[in-house]
């Protein structure tokens, strides 16, 4: 019984470790999604200065605009064209990161088809992914069996000290001349009790005792432990939920700010120094955005990964 308890405590003791890798790939990949969209937005934004800066040269030609609109274009240019090698440099080490983690050779070349992704997450109180915890967390059932196995090898210790019955017999023909005469039988029975063995057997019960209070003390911490995982998790969800909004709703009103400042430049009123701050405020916007998905995502990884259901639910709580 104590054998089958350890087997079964090595087998969760593995599909733990499975949950780390899966979080780990899922993590490493999330993070080289975000590294491609700060891509993306870093080459849109390089395209529209680049477009600015050709207008703003072109104008100075005409001499309708100063040479200092075409140098302040110029800068927002290169600074561009700046973020955007940093940001091609993340993504290419990211990847290498990525490809380490799902074992493929790091001069592969690999592409990215998804997007990052977003889905709303069911609302869930901490007793019920508590629950859903305690019945799946791996390293919590690895600890259940655990102590199955300490008290089955108390129990053995237990009774070694115990006295032990046995009976043994024997039935034969005895022959005389090699015909058979009558036939003979033995019966015997022992009593065993082990009274020099005691403190050997005494030091074992309490060493196995010893043990099982160590793993008792180990569930009744990690219990505290899931819990403290579990209410974290829904905090980090619901916070980086409500900053994902307001990354959404400051790309929109950036891009509108942006779209009338380019109104405004294209008709005359003004200078280009107030677009190149729009640009500027809308990289950064876009930025925070990327980042504040990534961020949700990771936490409900954290979430799957704390009720014990990342392997199987990964898909539903990130929404592919």
């Amino acid at each position: 019984k104590g054998a089958k308890a350890a087997e079964n405590a090595a087998h969760f003791a593995k599909t733990h470790a499975r949950g780390e890798v899966v979080q780990q790939v899922a993590s490493a990949y999330l993070h080289a999604i975000a590294a491609s969209s700060e891509v993306d937005n870093a080459t849109a934004l390089e395209a529209a200065d680049r477009l600015l800066f050709d207008q703003a040269h072109d104008e100075h030609v005409a001499g309708v605009a100063s040479n200092l609109d075409e140098l302040r274009a110029r800068v927002q240019l290169q600074a561009q064209q700046q973020a955007l090698i940093a940001a091609q440099n993340a993504l290419e080490k990211d990847l290498i990161l990525l490809k380490r983690e799902i074992g493929l050779d790091p001069g592969q070349k690999i592409m990215l088809t998804d997007p990052a992704p977003y889905s709303d997450l069911a609302a869930q109180t901490p007793e019920e992914v508590r629950a859903v915890a305690l019945k799946n967390r791996q390293d919590y059932q690895e600890l259940q069996n655990q102590t199955i196995e300490f008290k089955a090898v108390h129990a053995t210790y237990r009774s070694q000290r115990l006295p032990s019955l046995s009976f043994a017999g024997t039935y034969k023909v005895s022959h005389v001349n090699g015909v058979g005469s009558h036939g003979n039988f033995v019966a015997q029975g022992s009593l065993s009790m082990p009274l020099f063995r005691e403190a050997r057997l005494r030091g074992d019960a309490d060493v196995a005792q010893a043990q099982l209070n160590a793993v008792y003390a180990q569930l009744a911490d990690l219990r505290g432990h899931i819990d403290l995982q579990v209410r974290s998790a829904l905090l980090d969800v619901d916070a980086t939920a409500k900053l994902v909004e307001v990354a959404r709703s400051n790309v929109e009103l950036t891009t509108r700010a942006l779209s009338d400042e380019t109104d405004r430049v294209s008709a005359g009123v003004d200078d280009n120094l107030p677009l190149v701050t729009a640009q500027s405020t809308l990289a950064s916007a876009q930025s925070n955005l990327v980042e504040s998905l990534y961020q949700y995502n990771l936490a409900k990884l954290a979430l799957a990964r704390s009720a014990g259901i990342l392997e199987q639910q990964y898909r539903v709580y990130l929404g592919r």
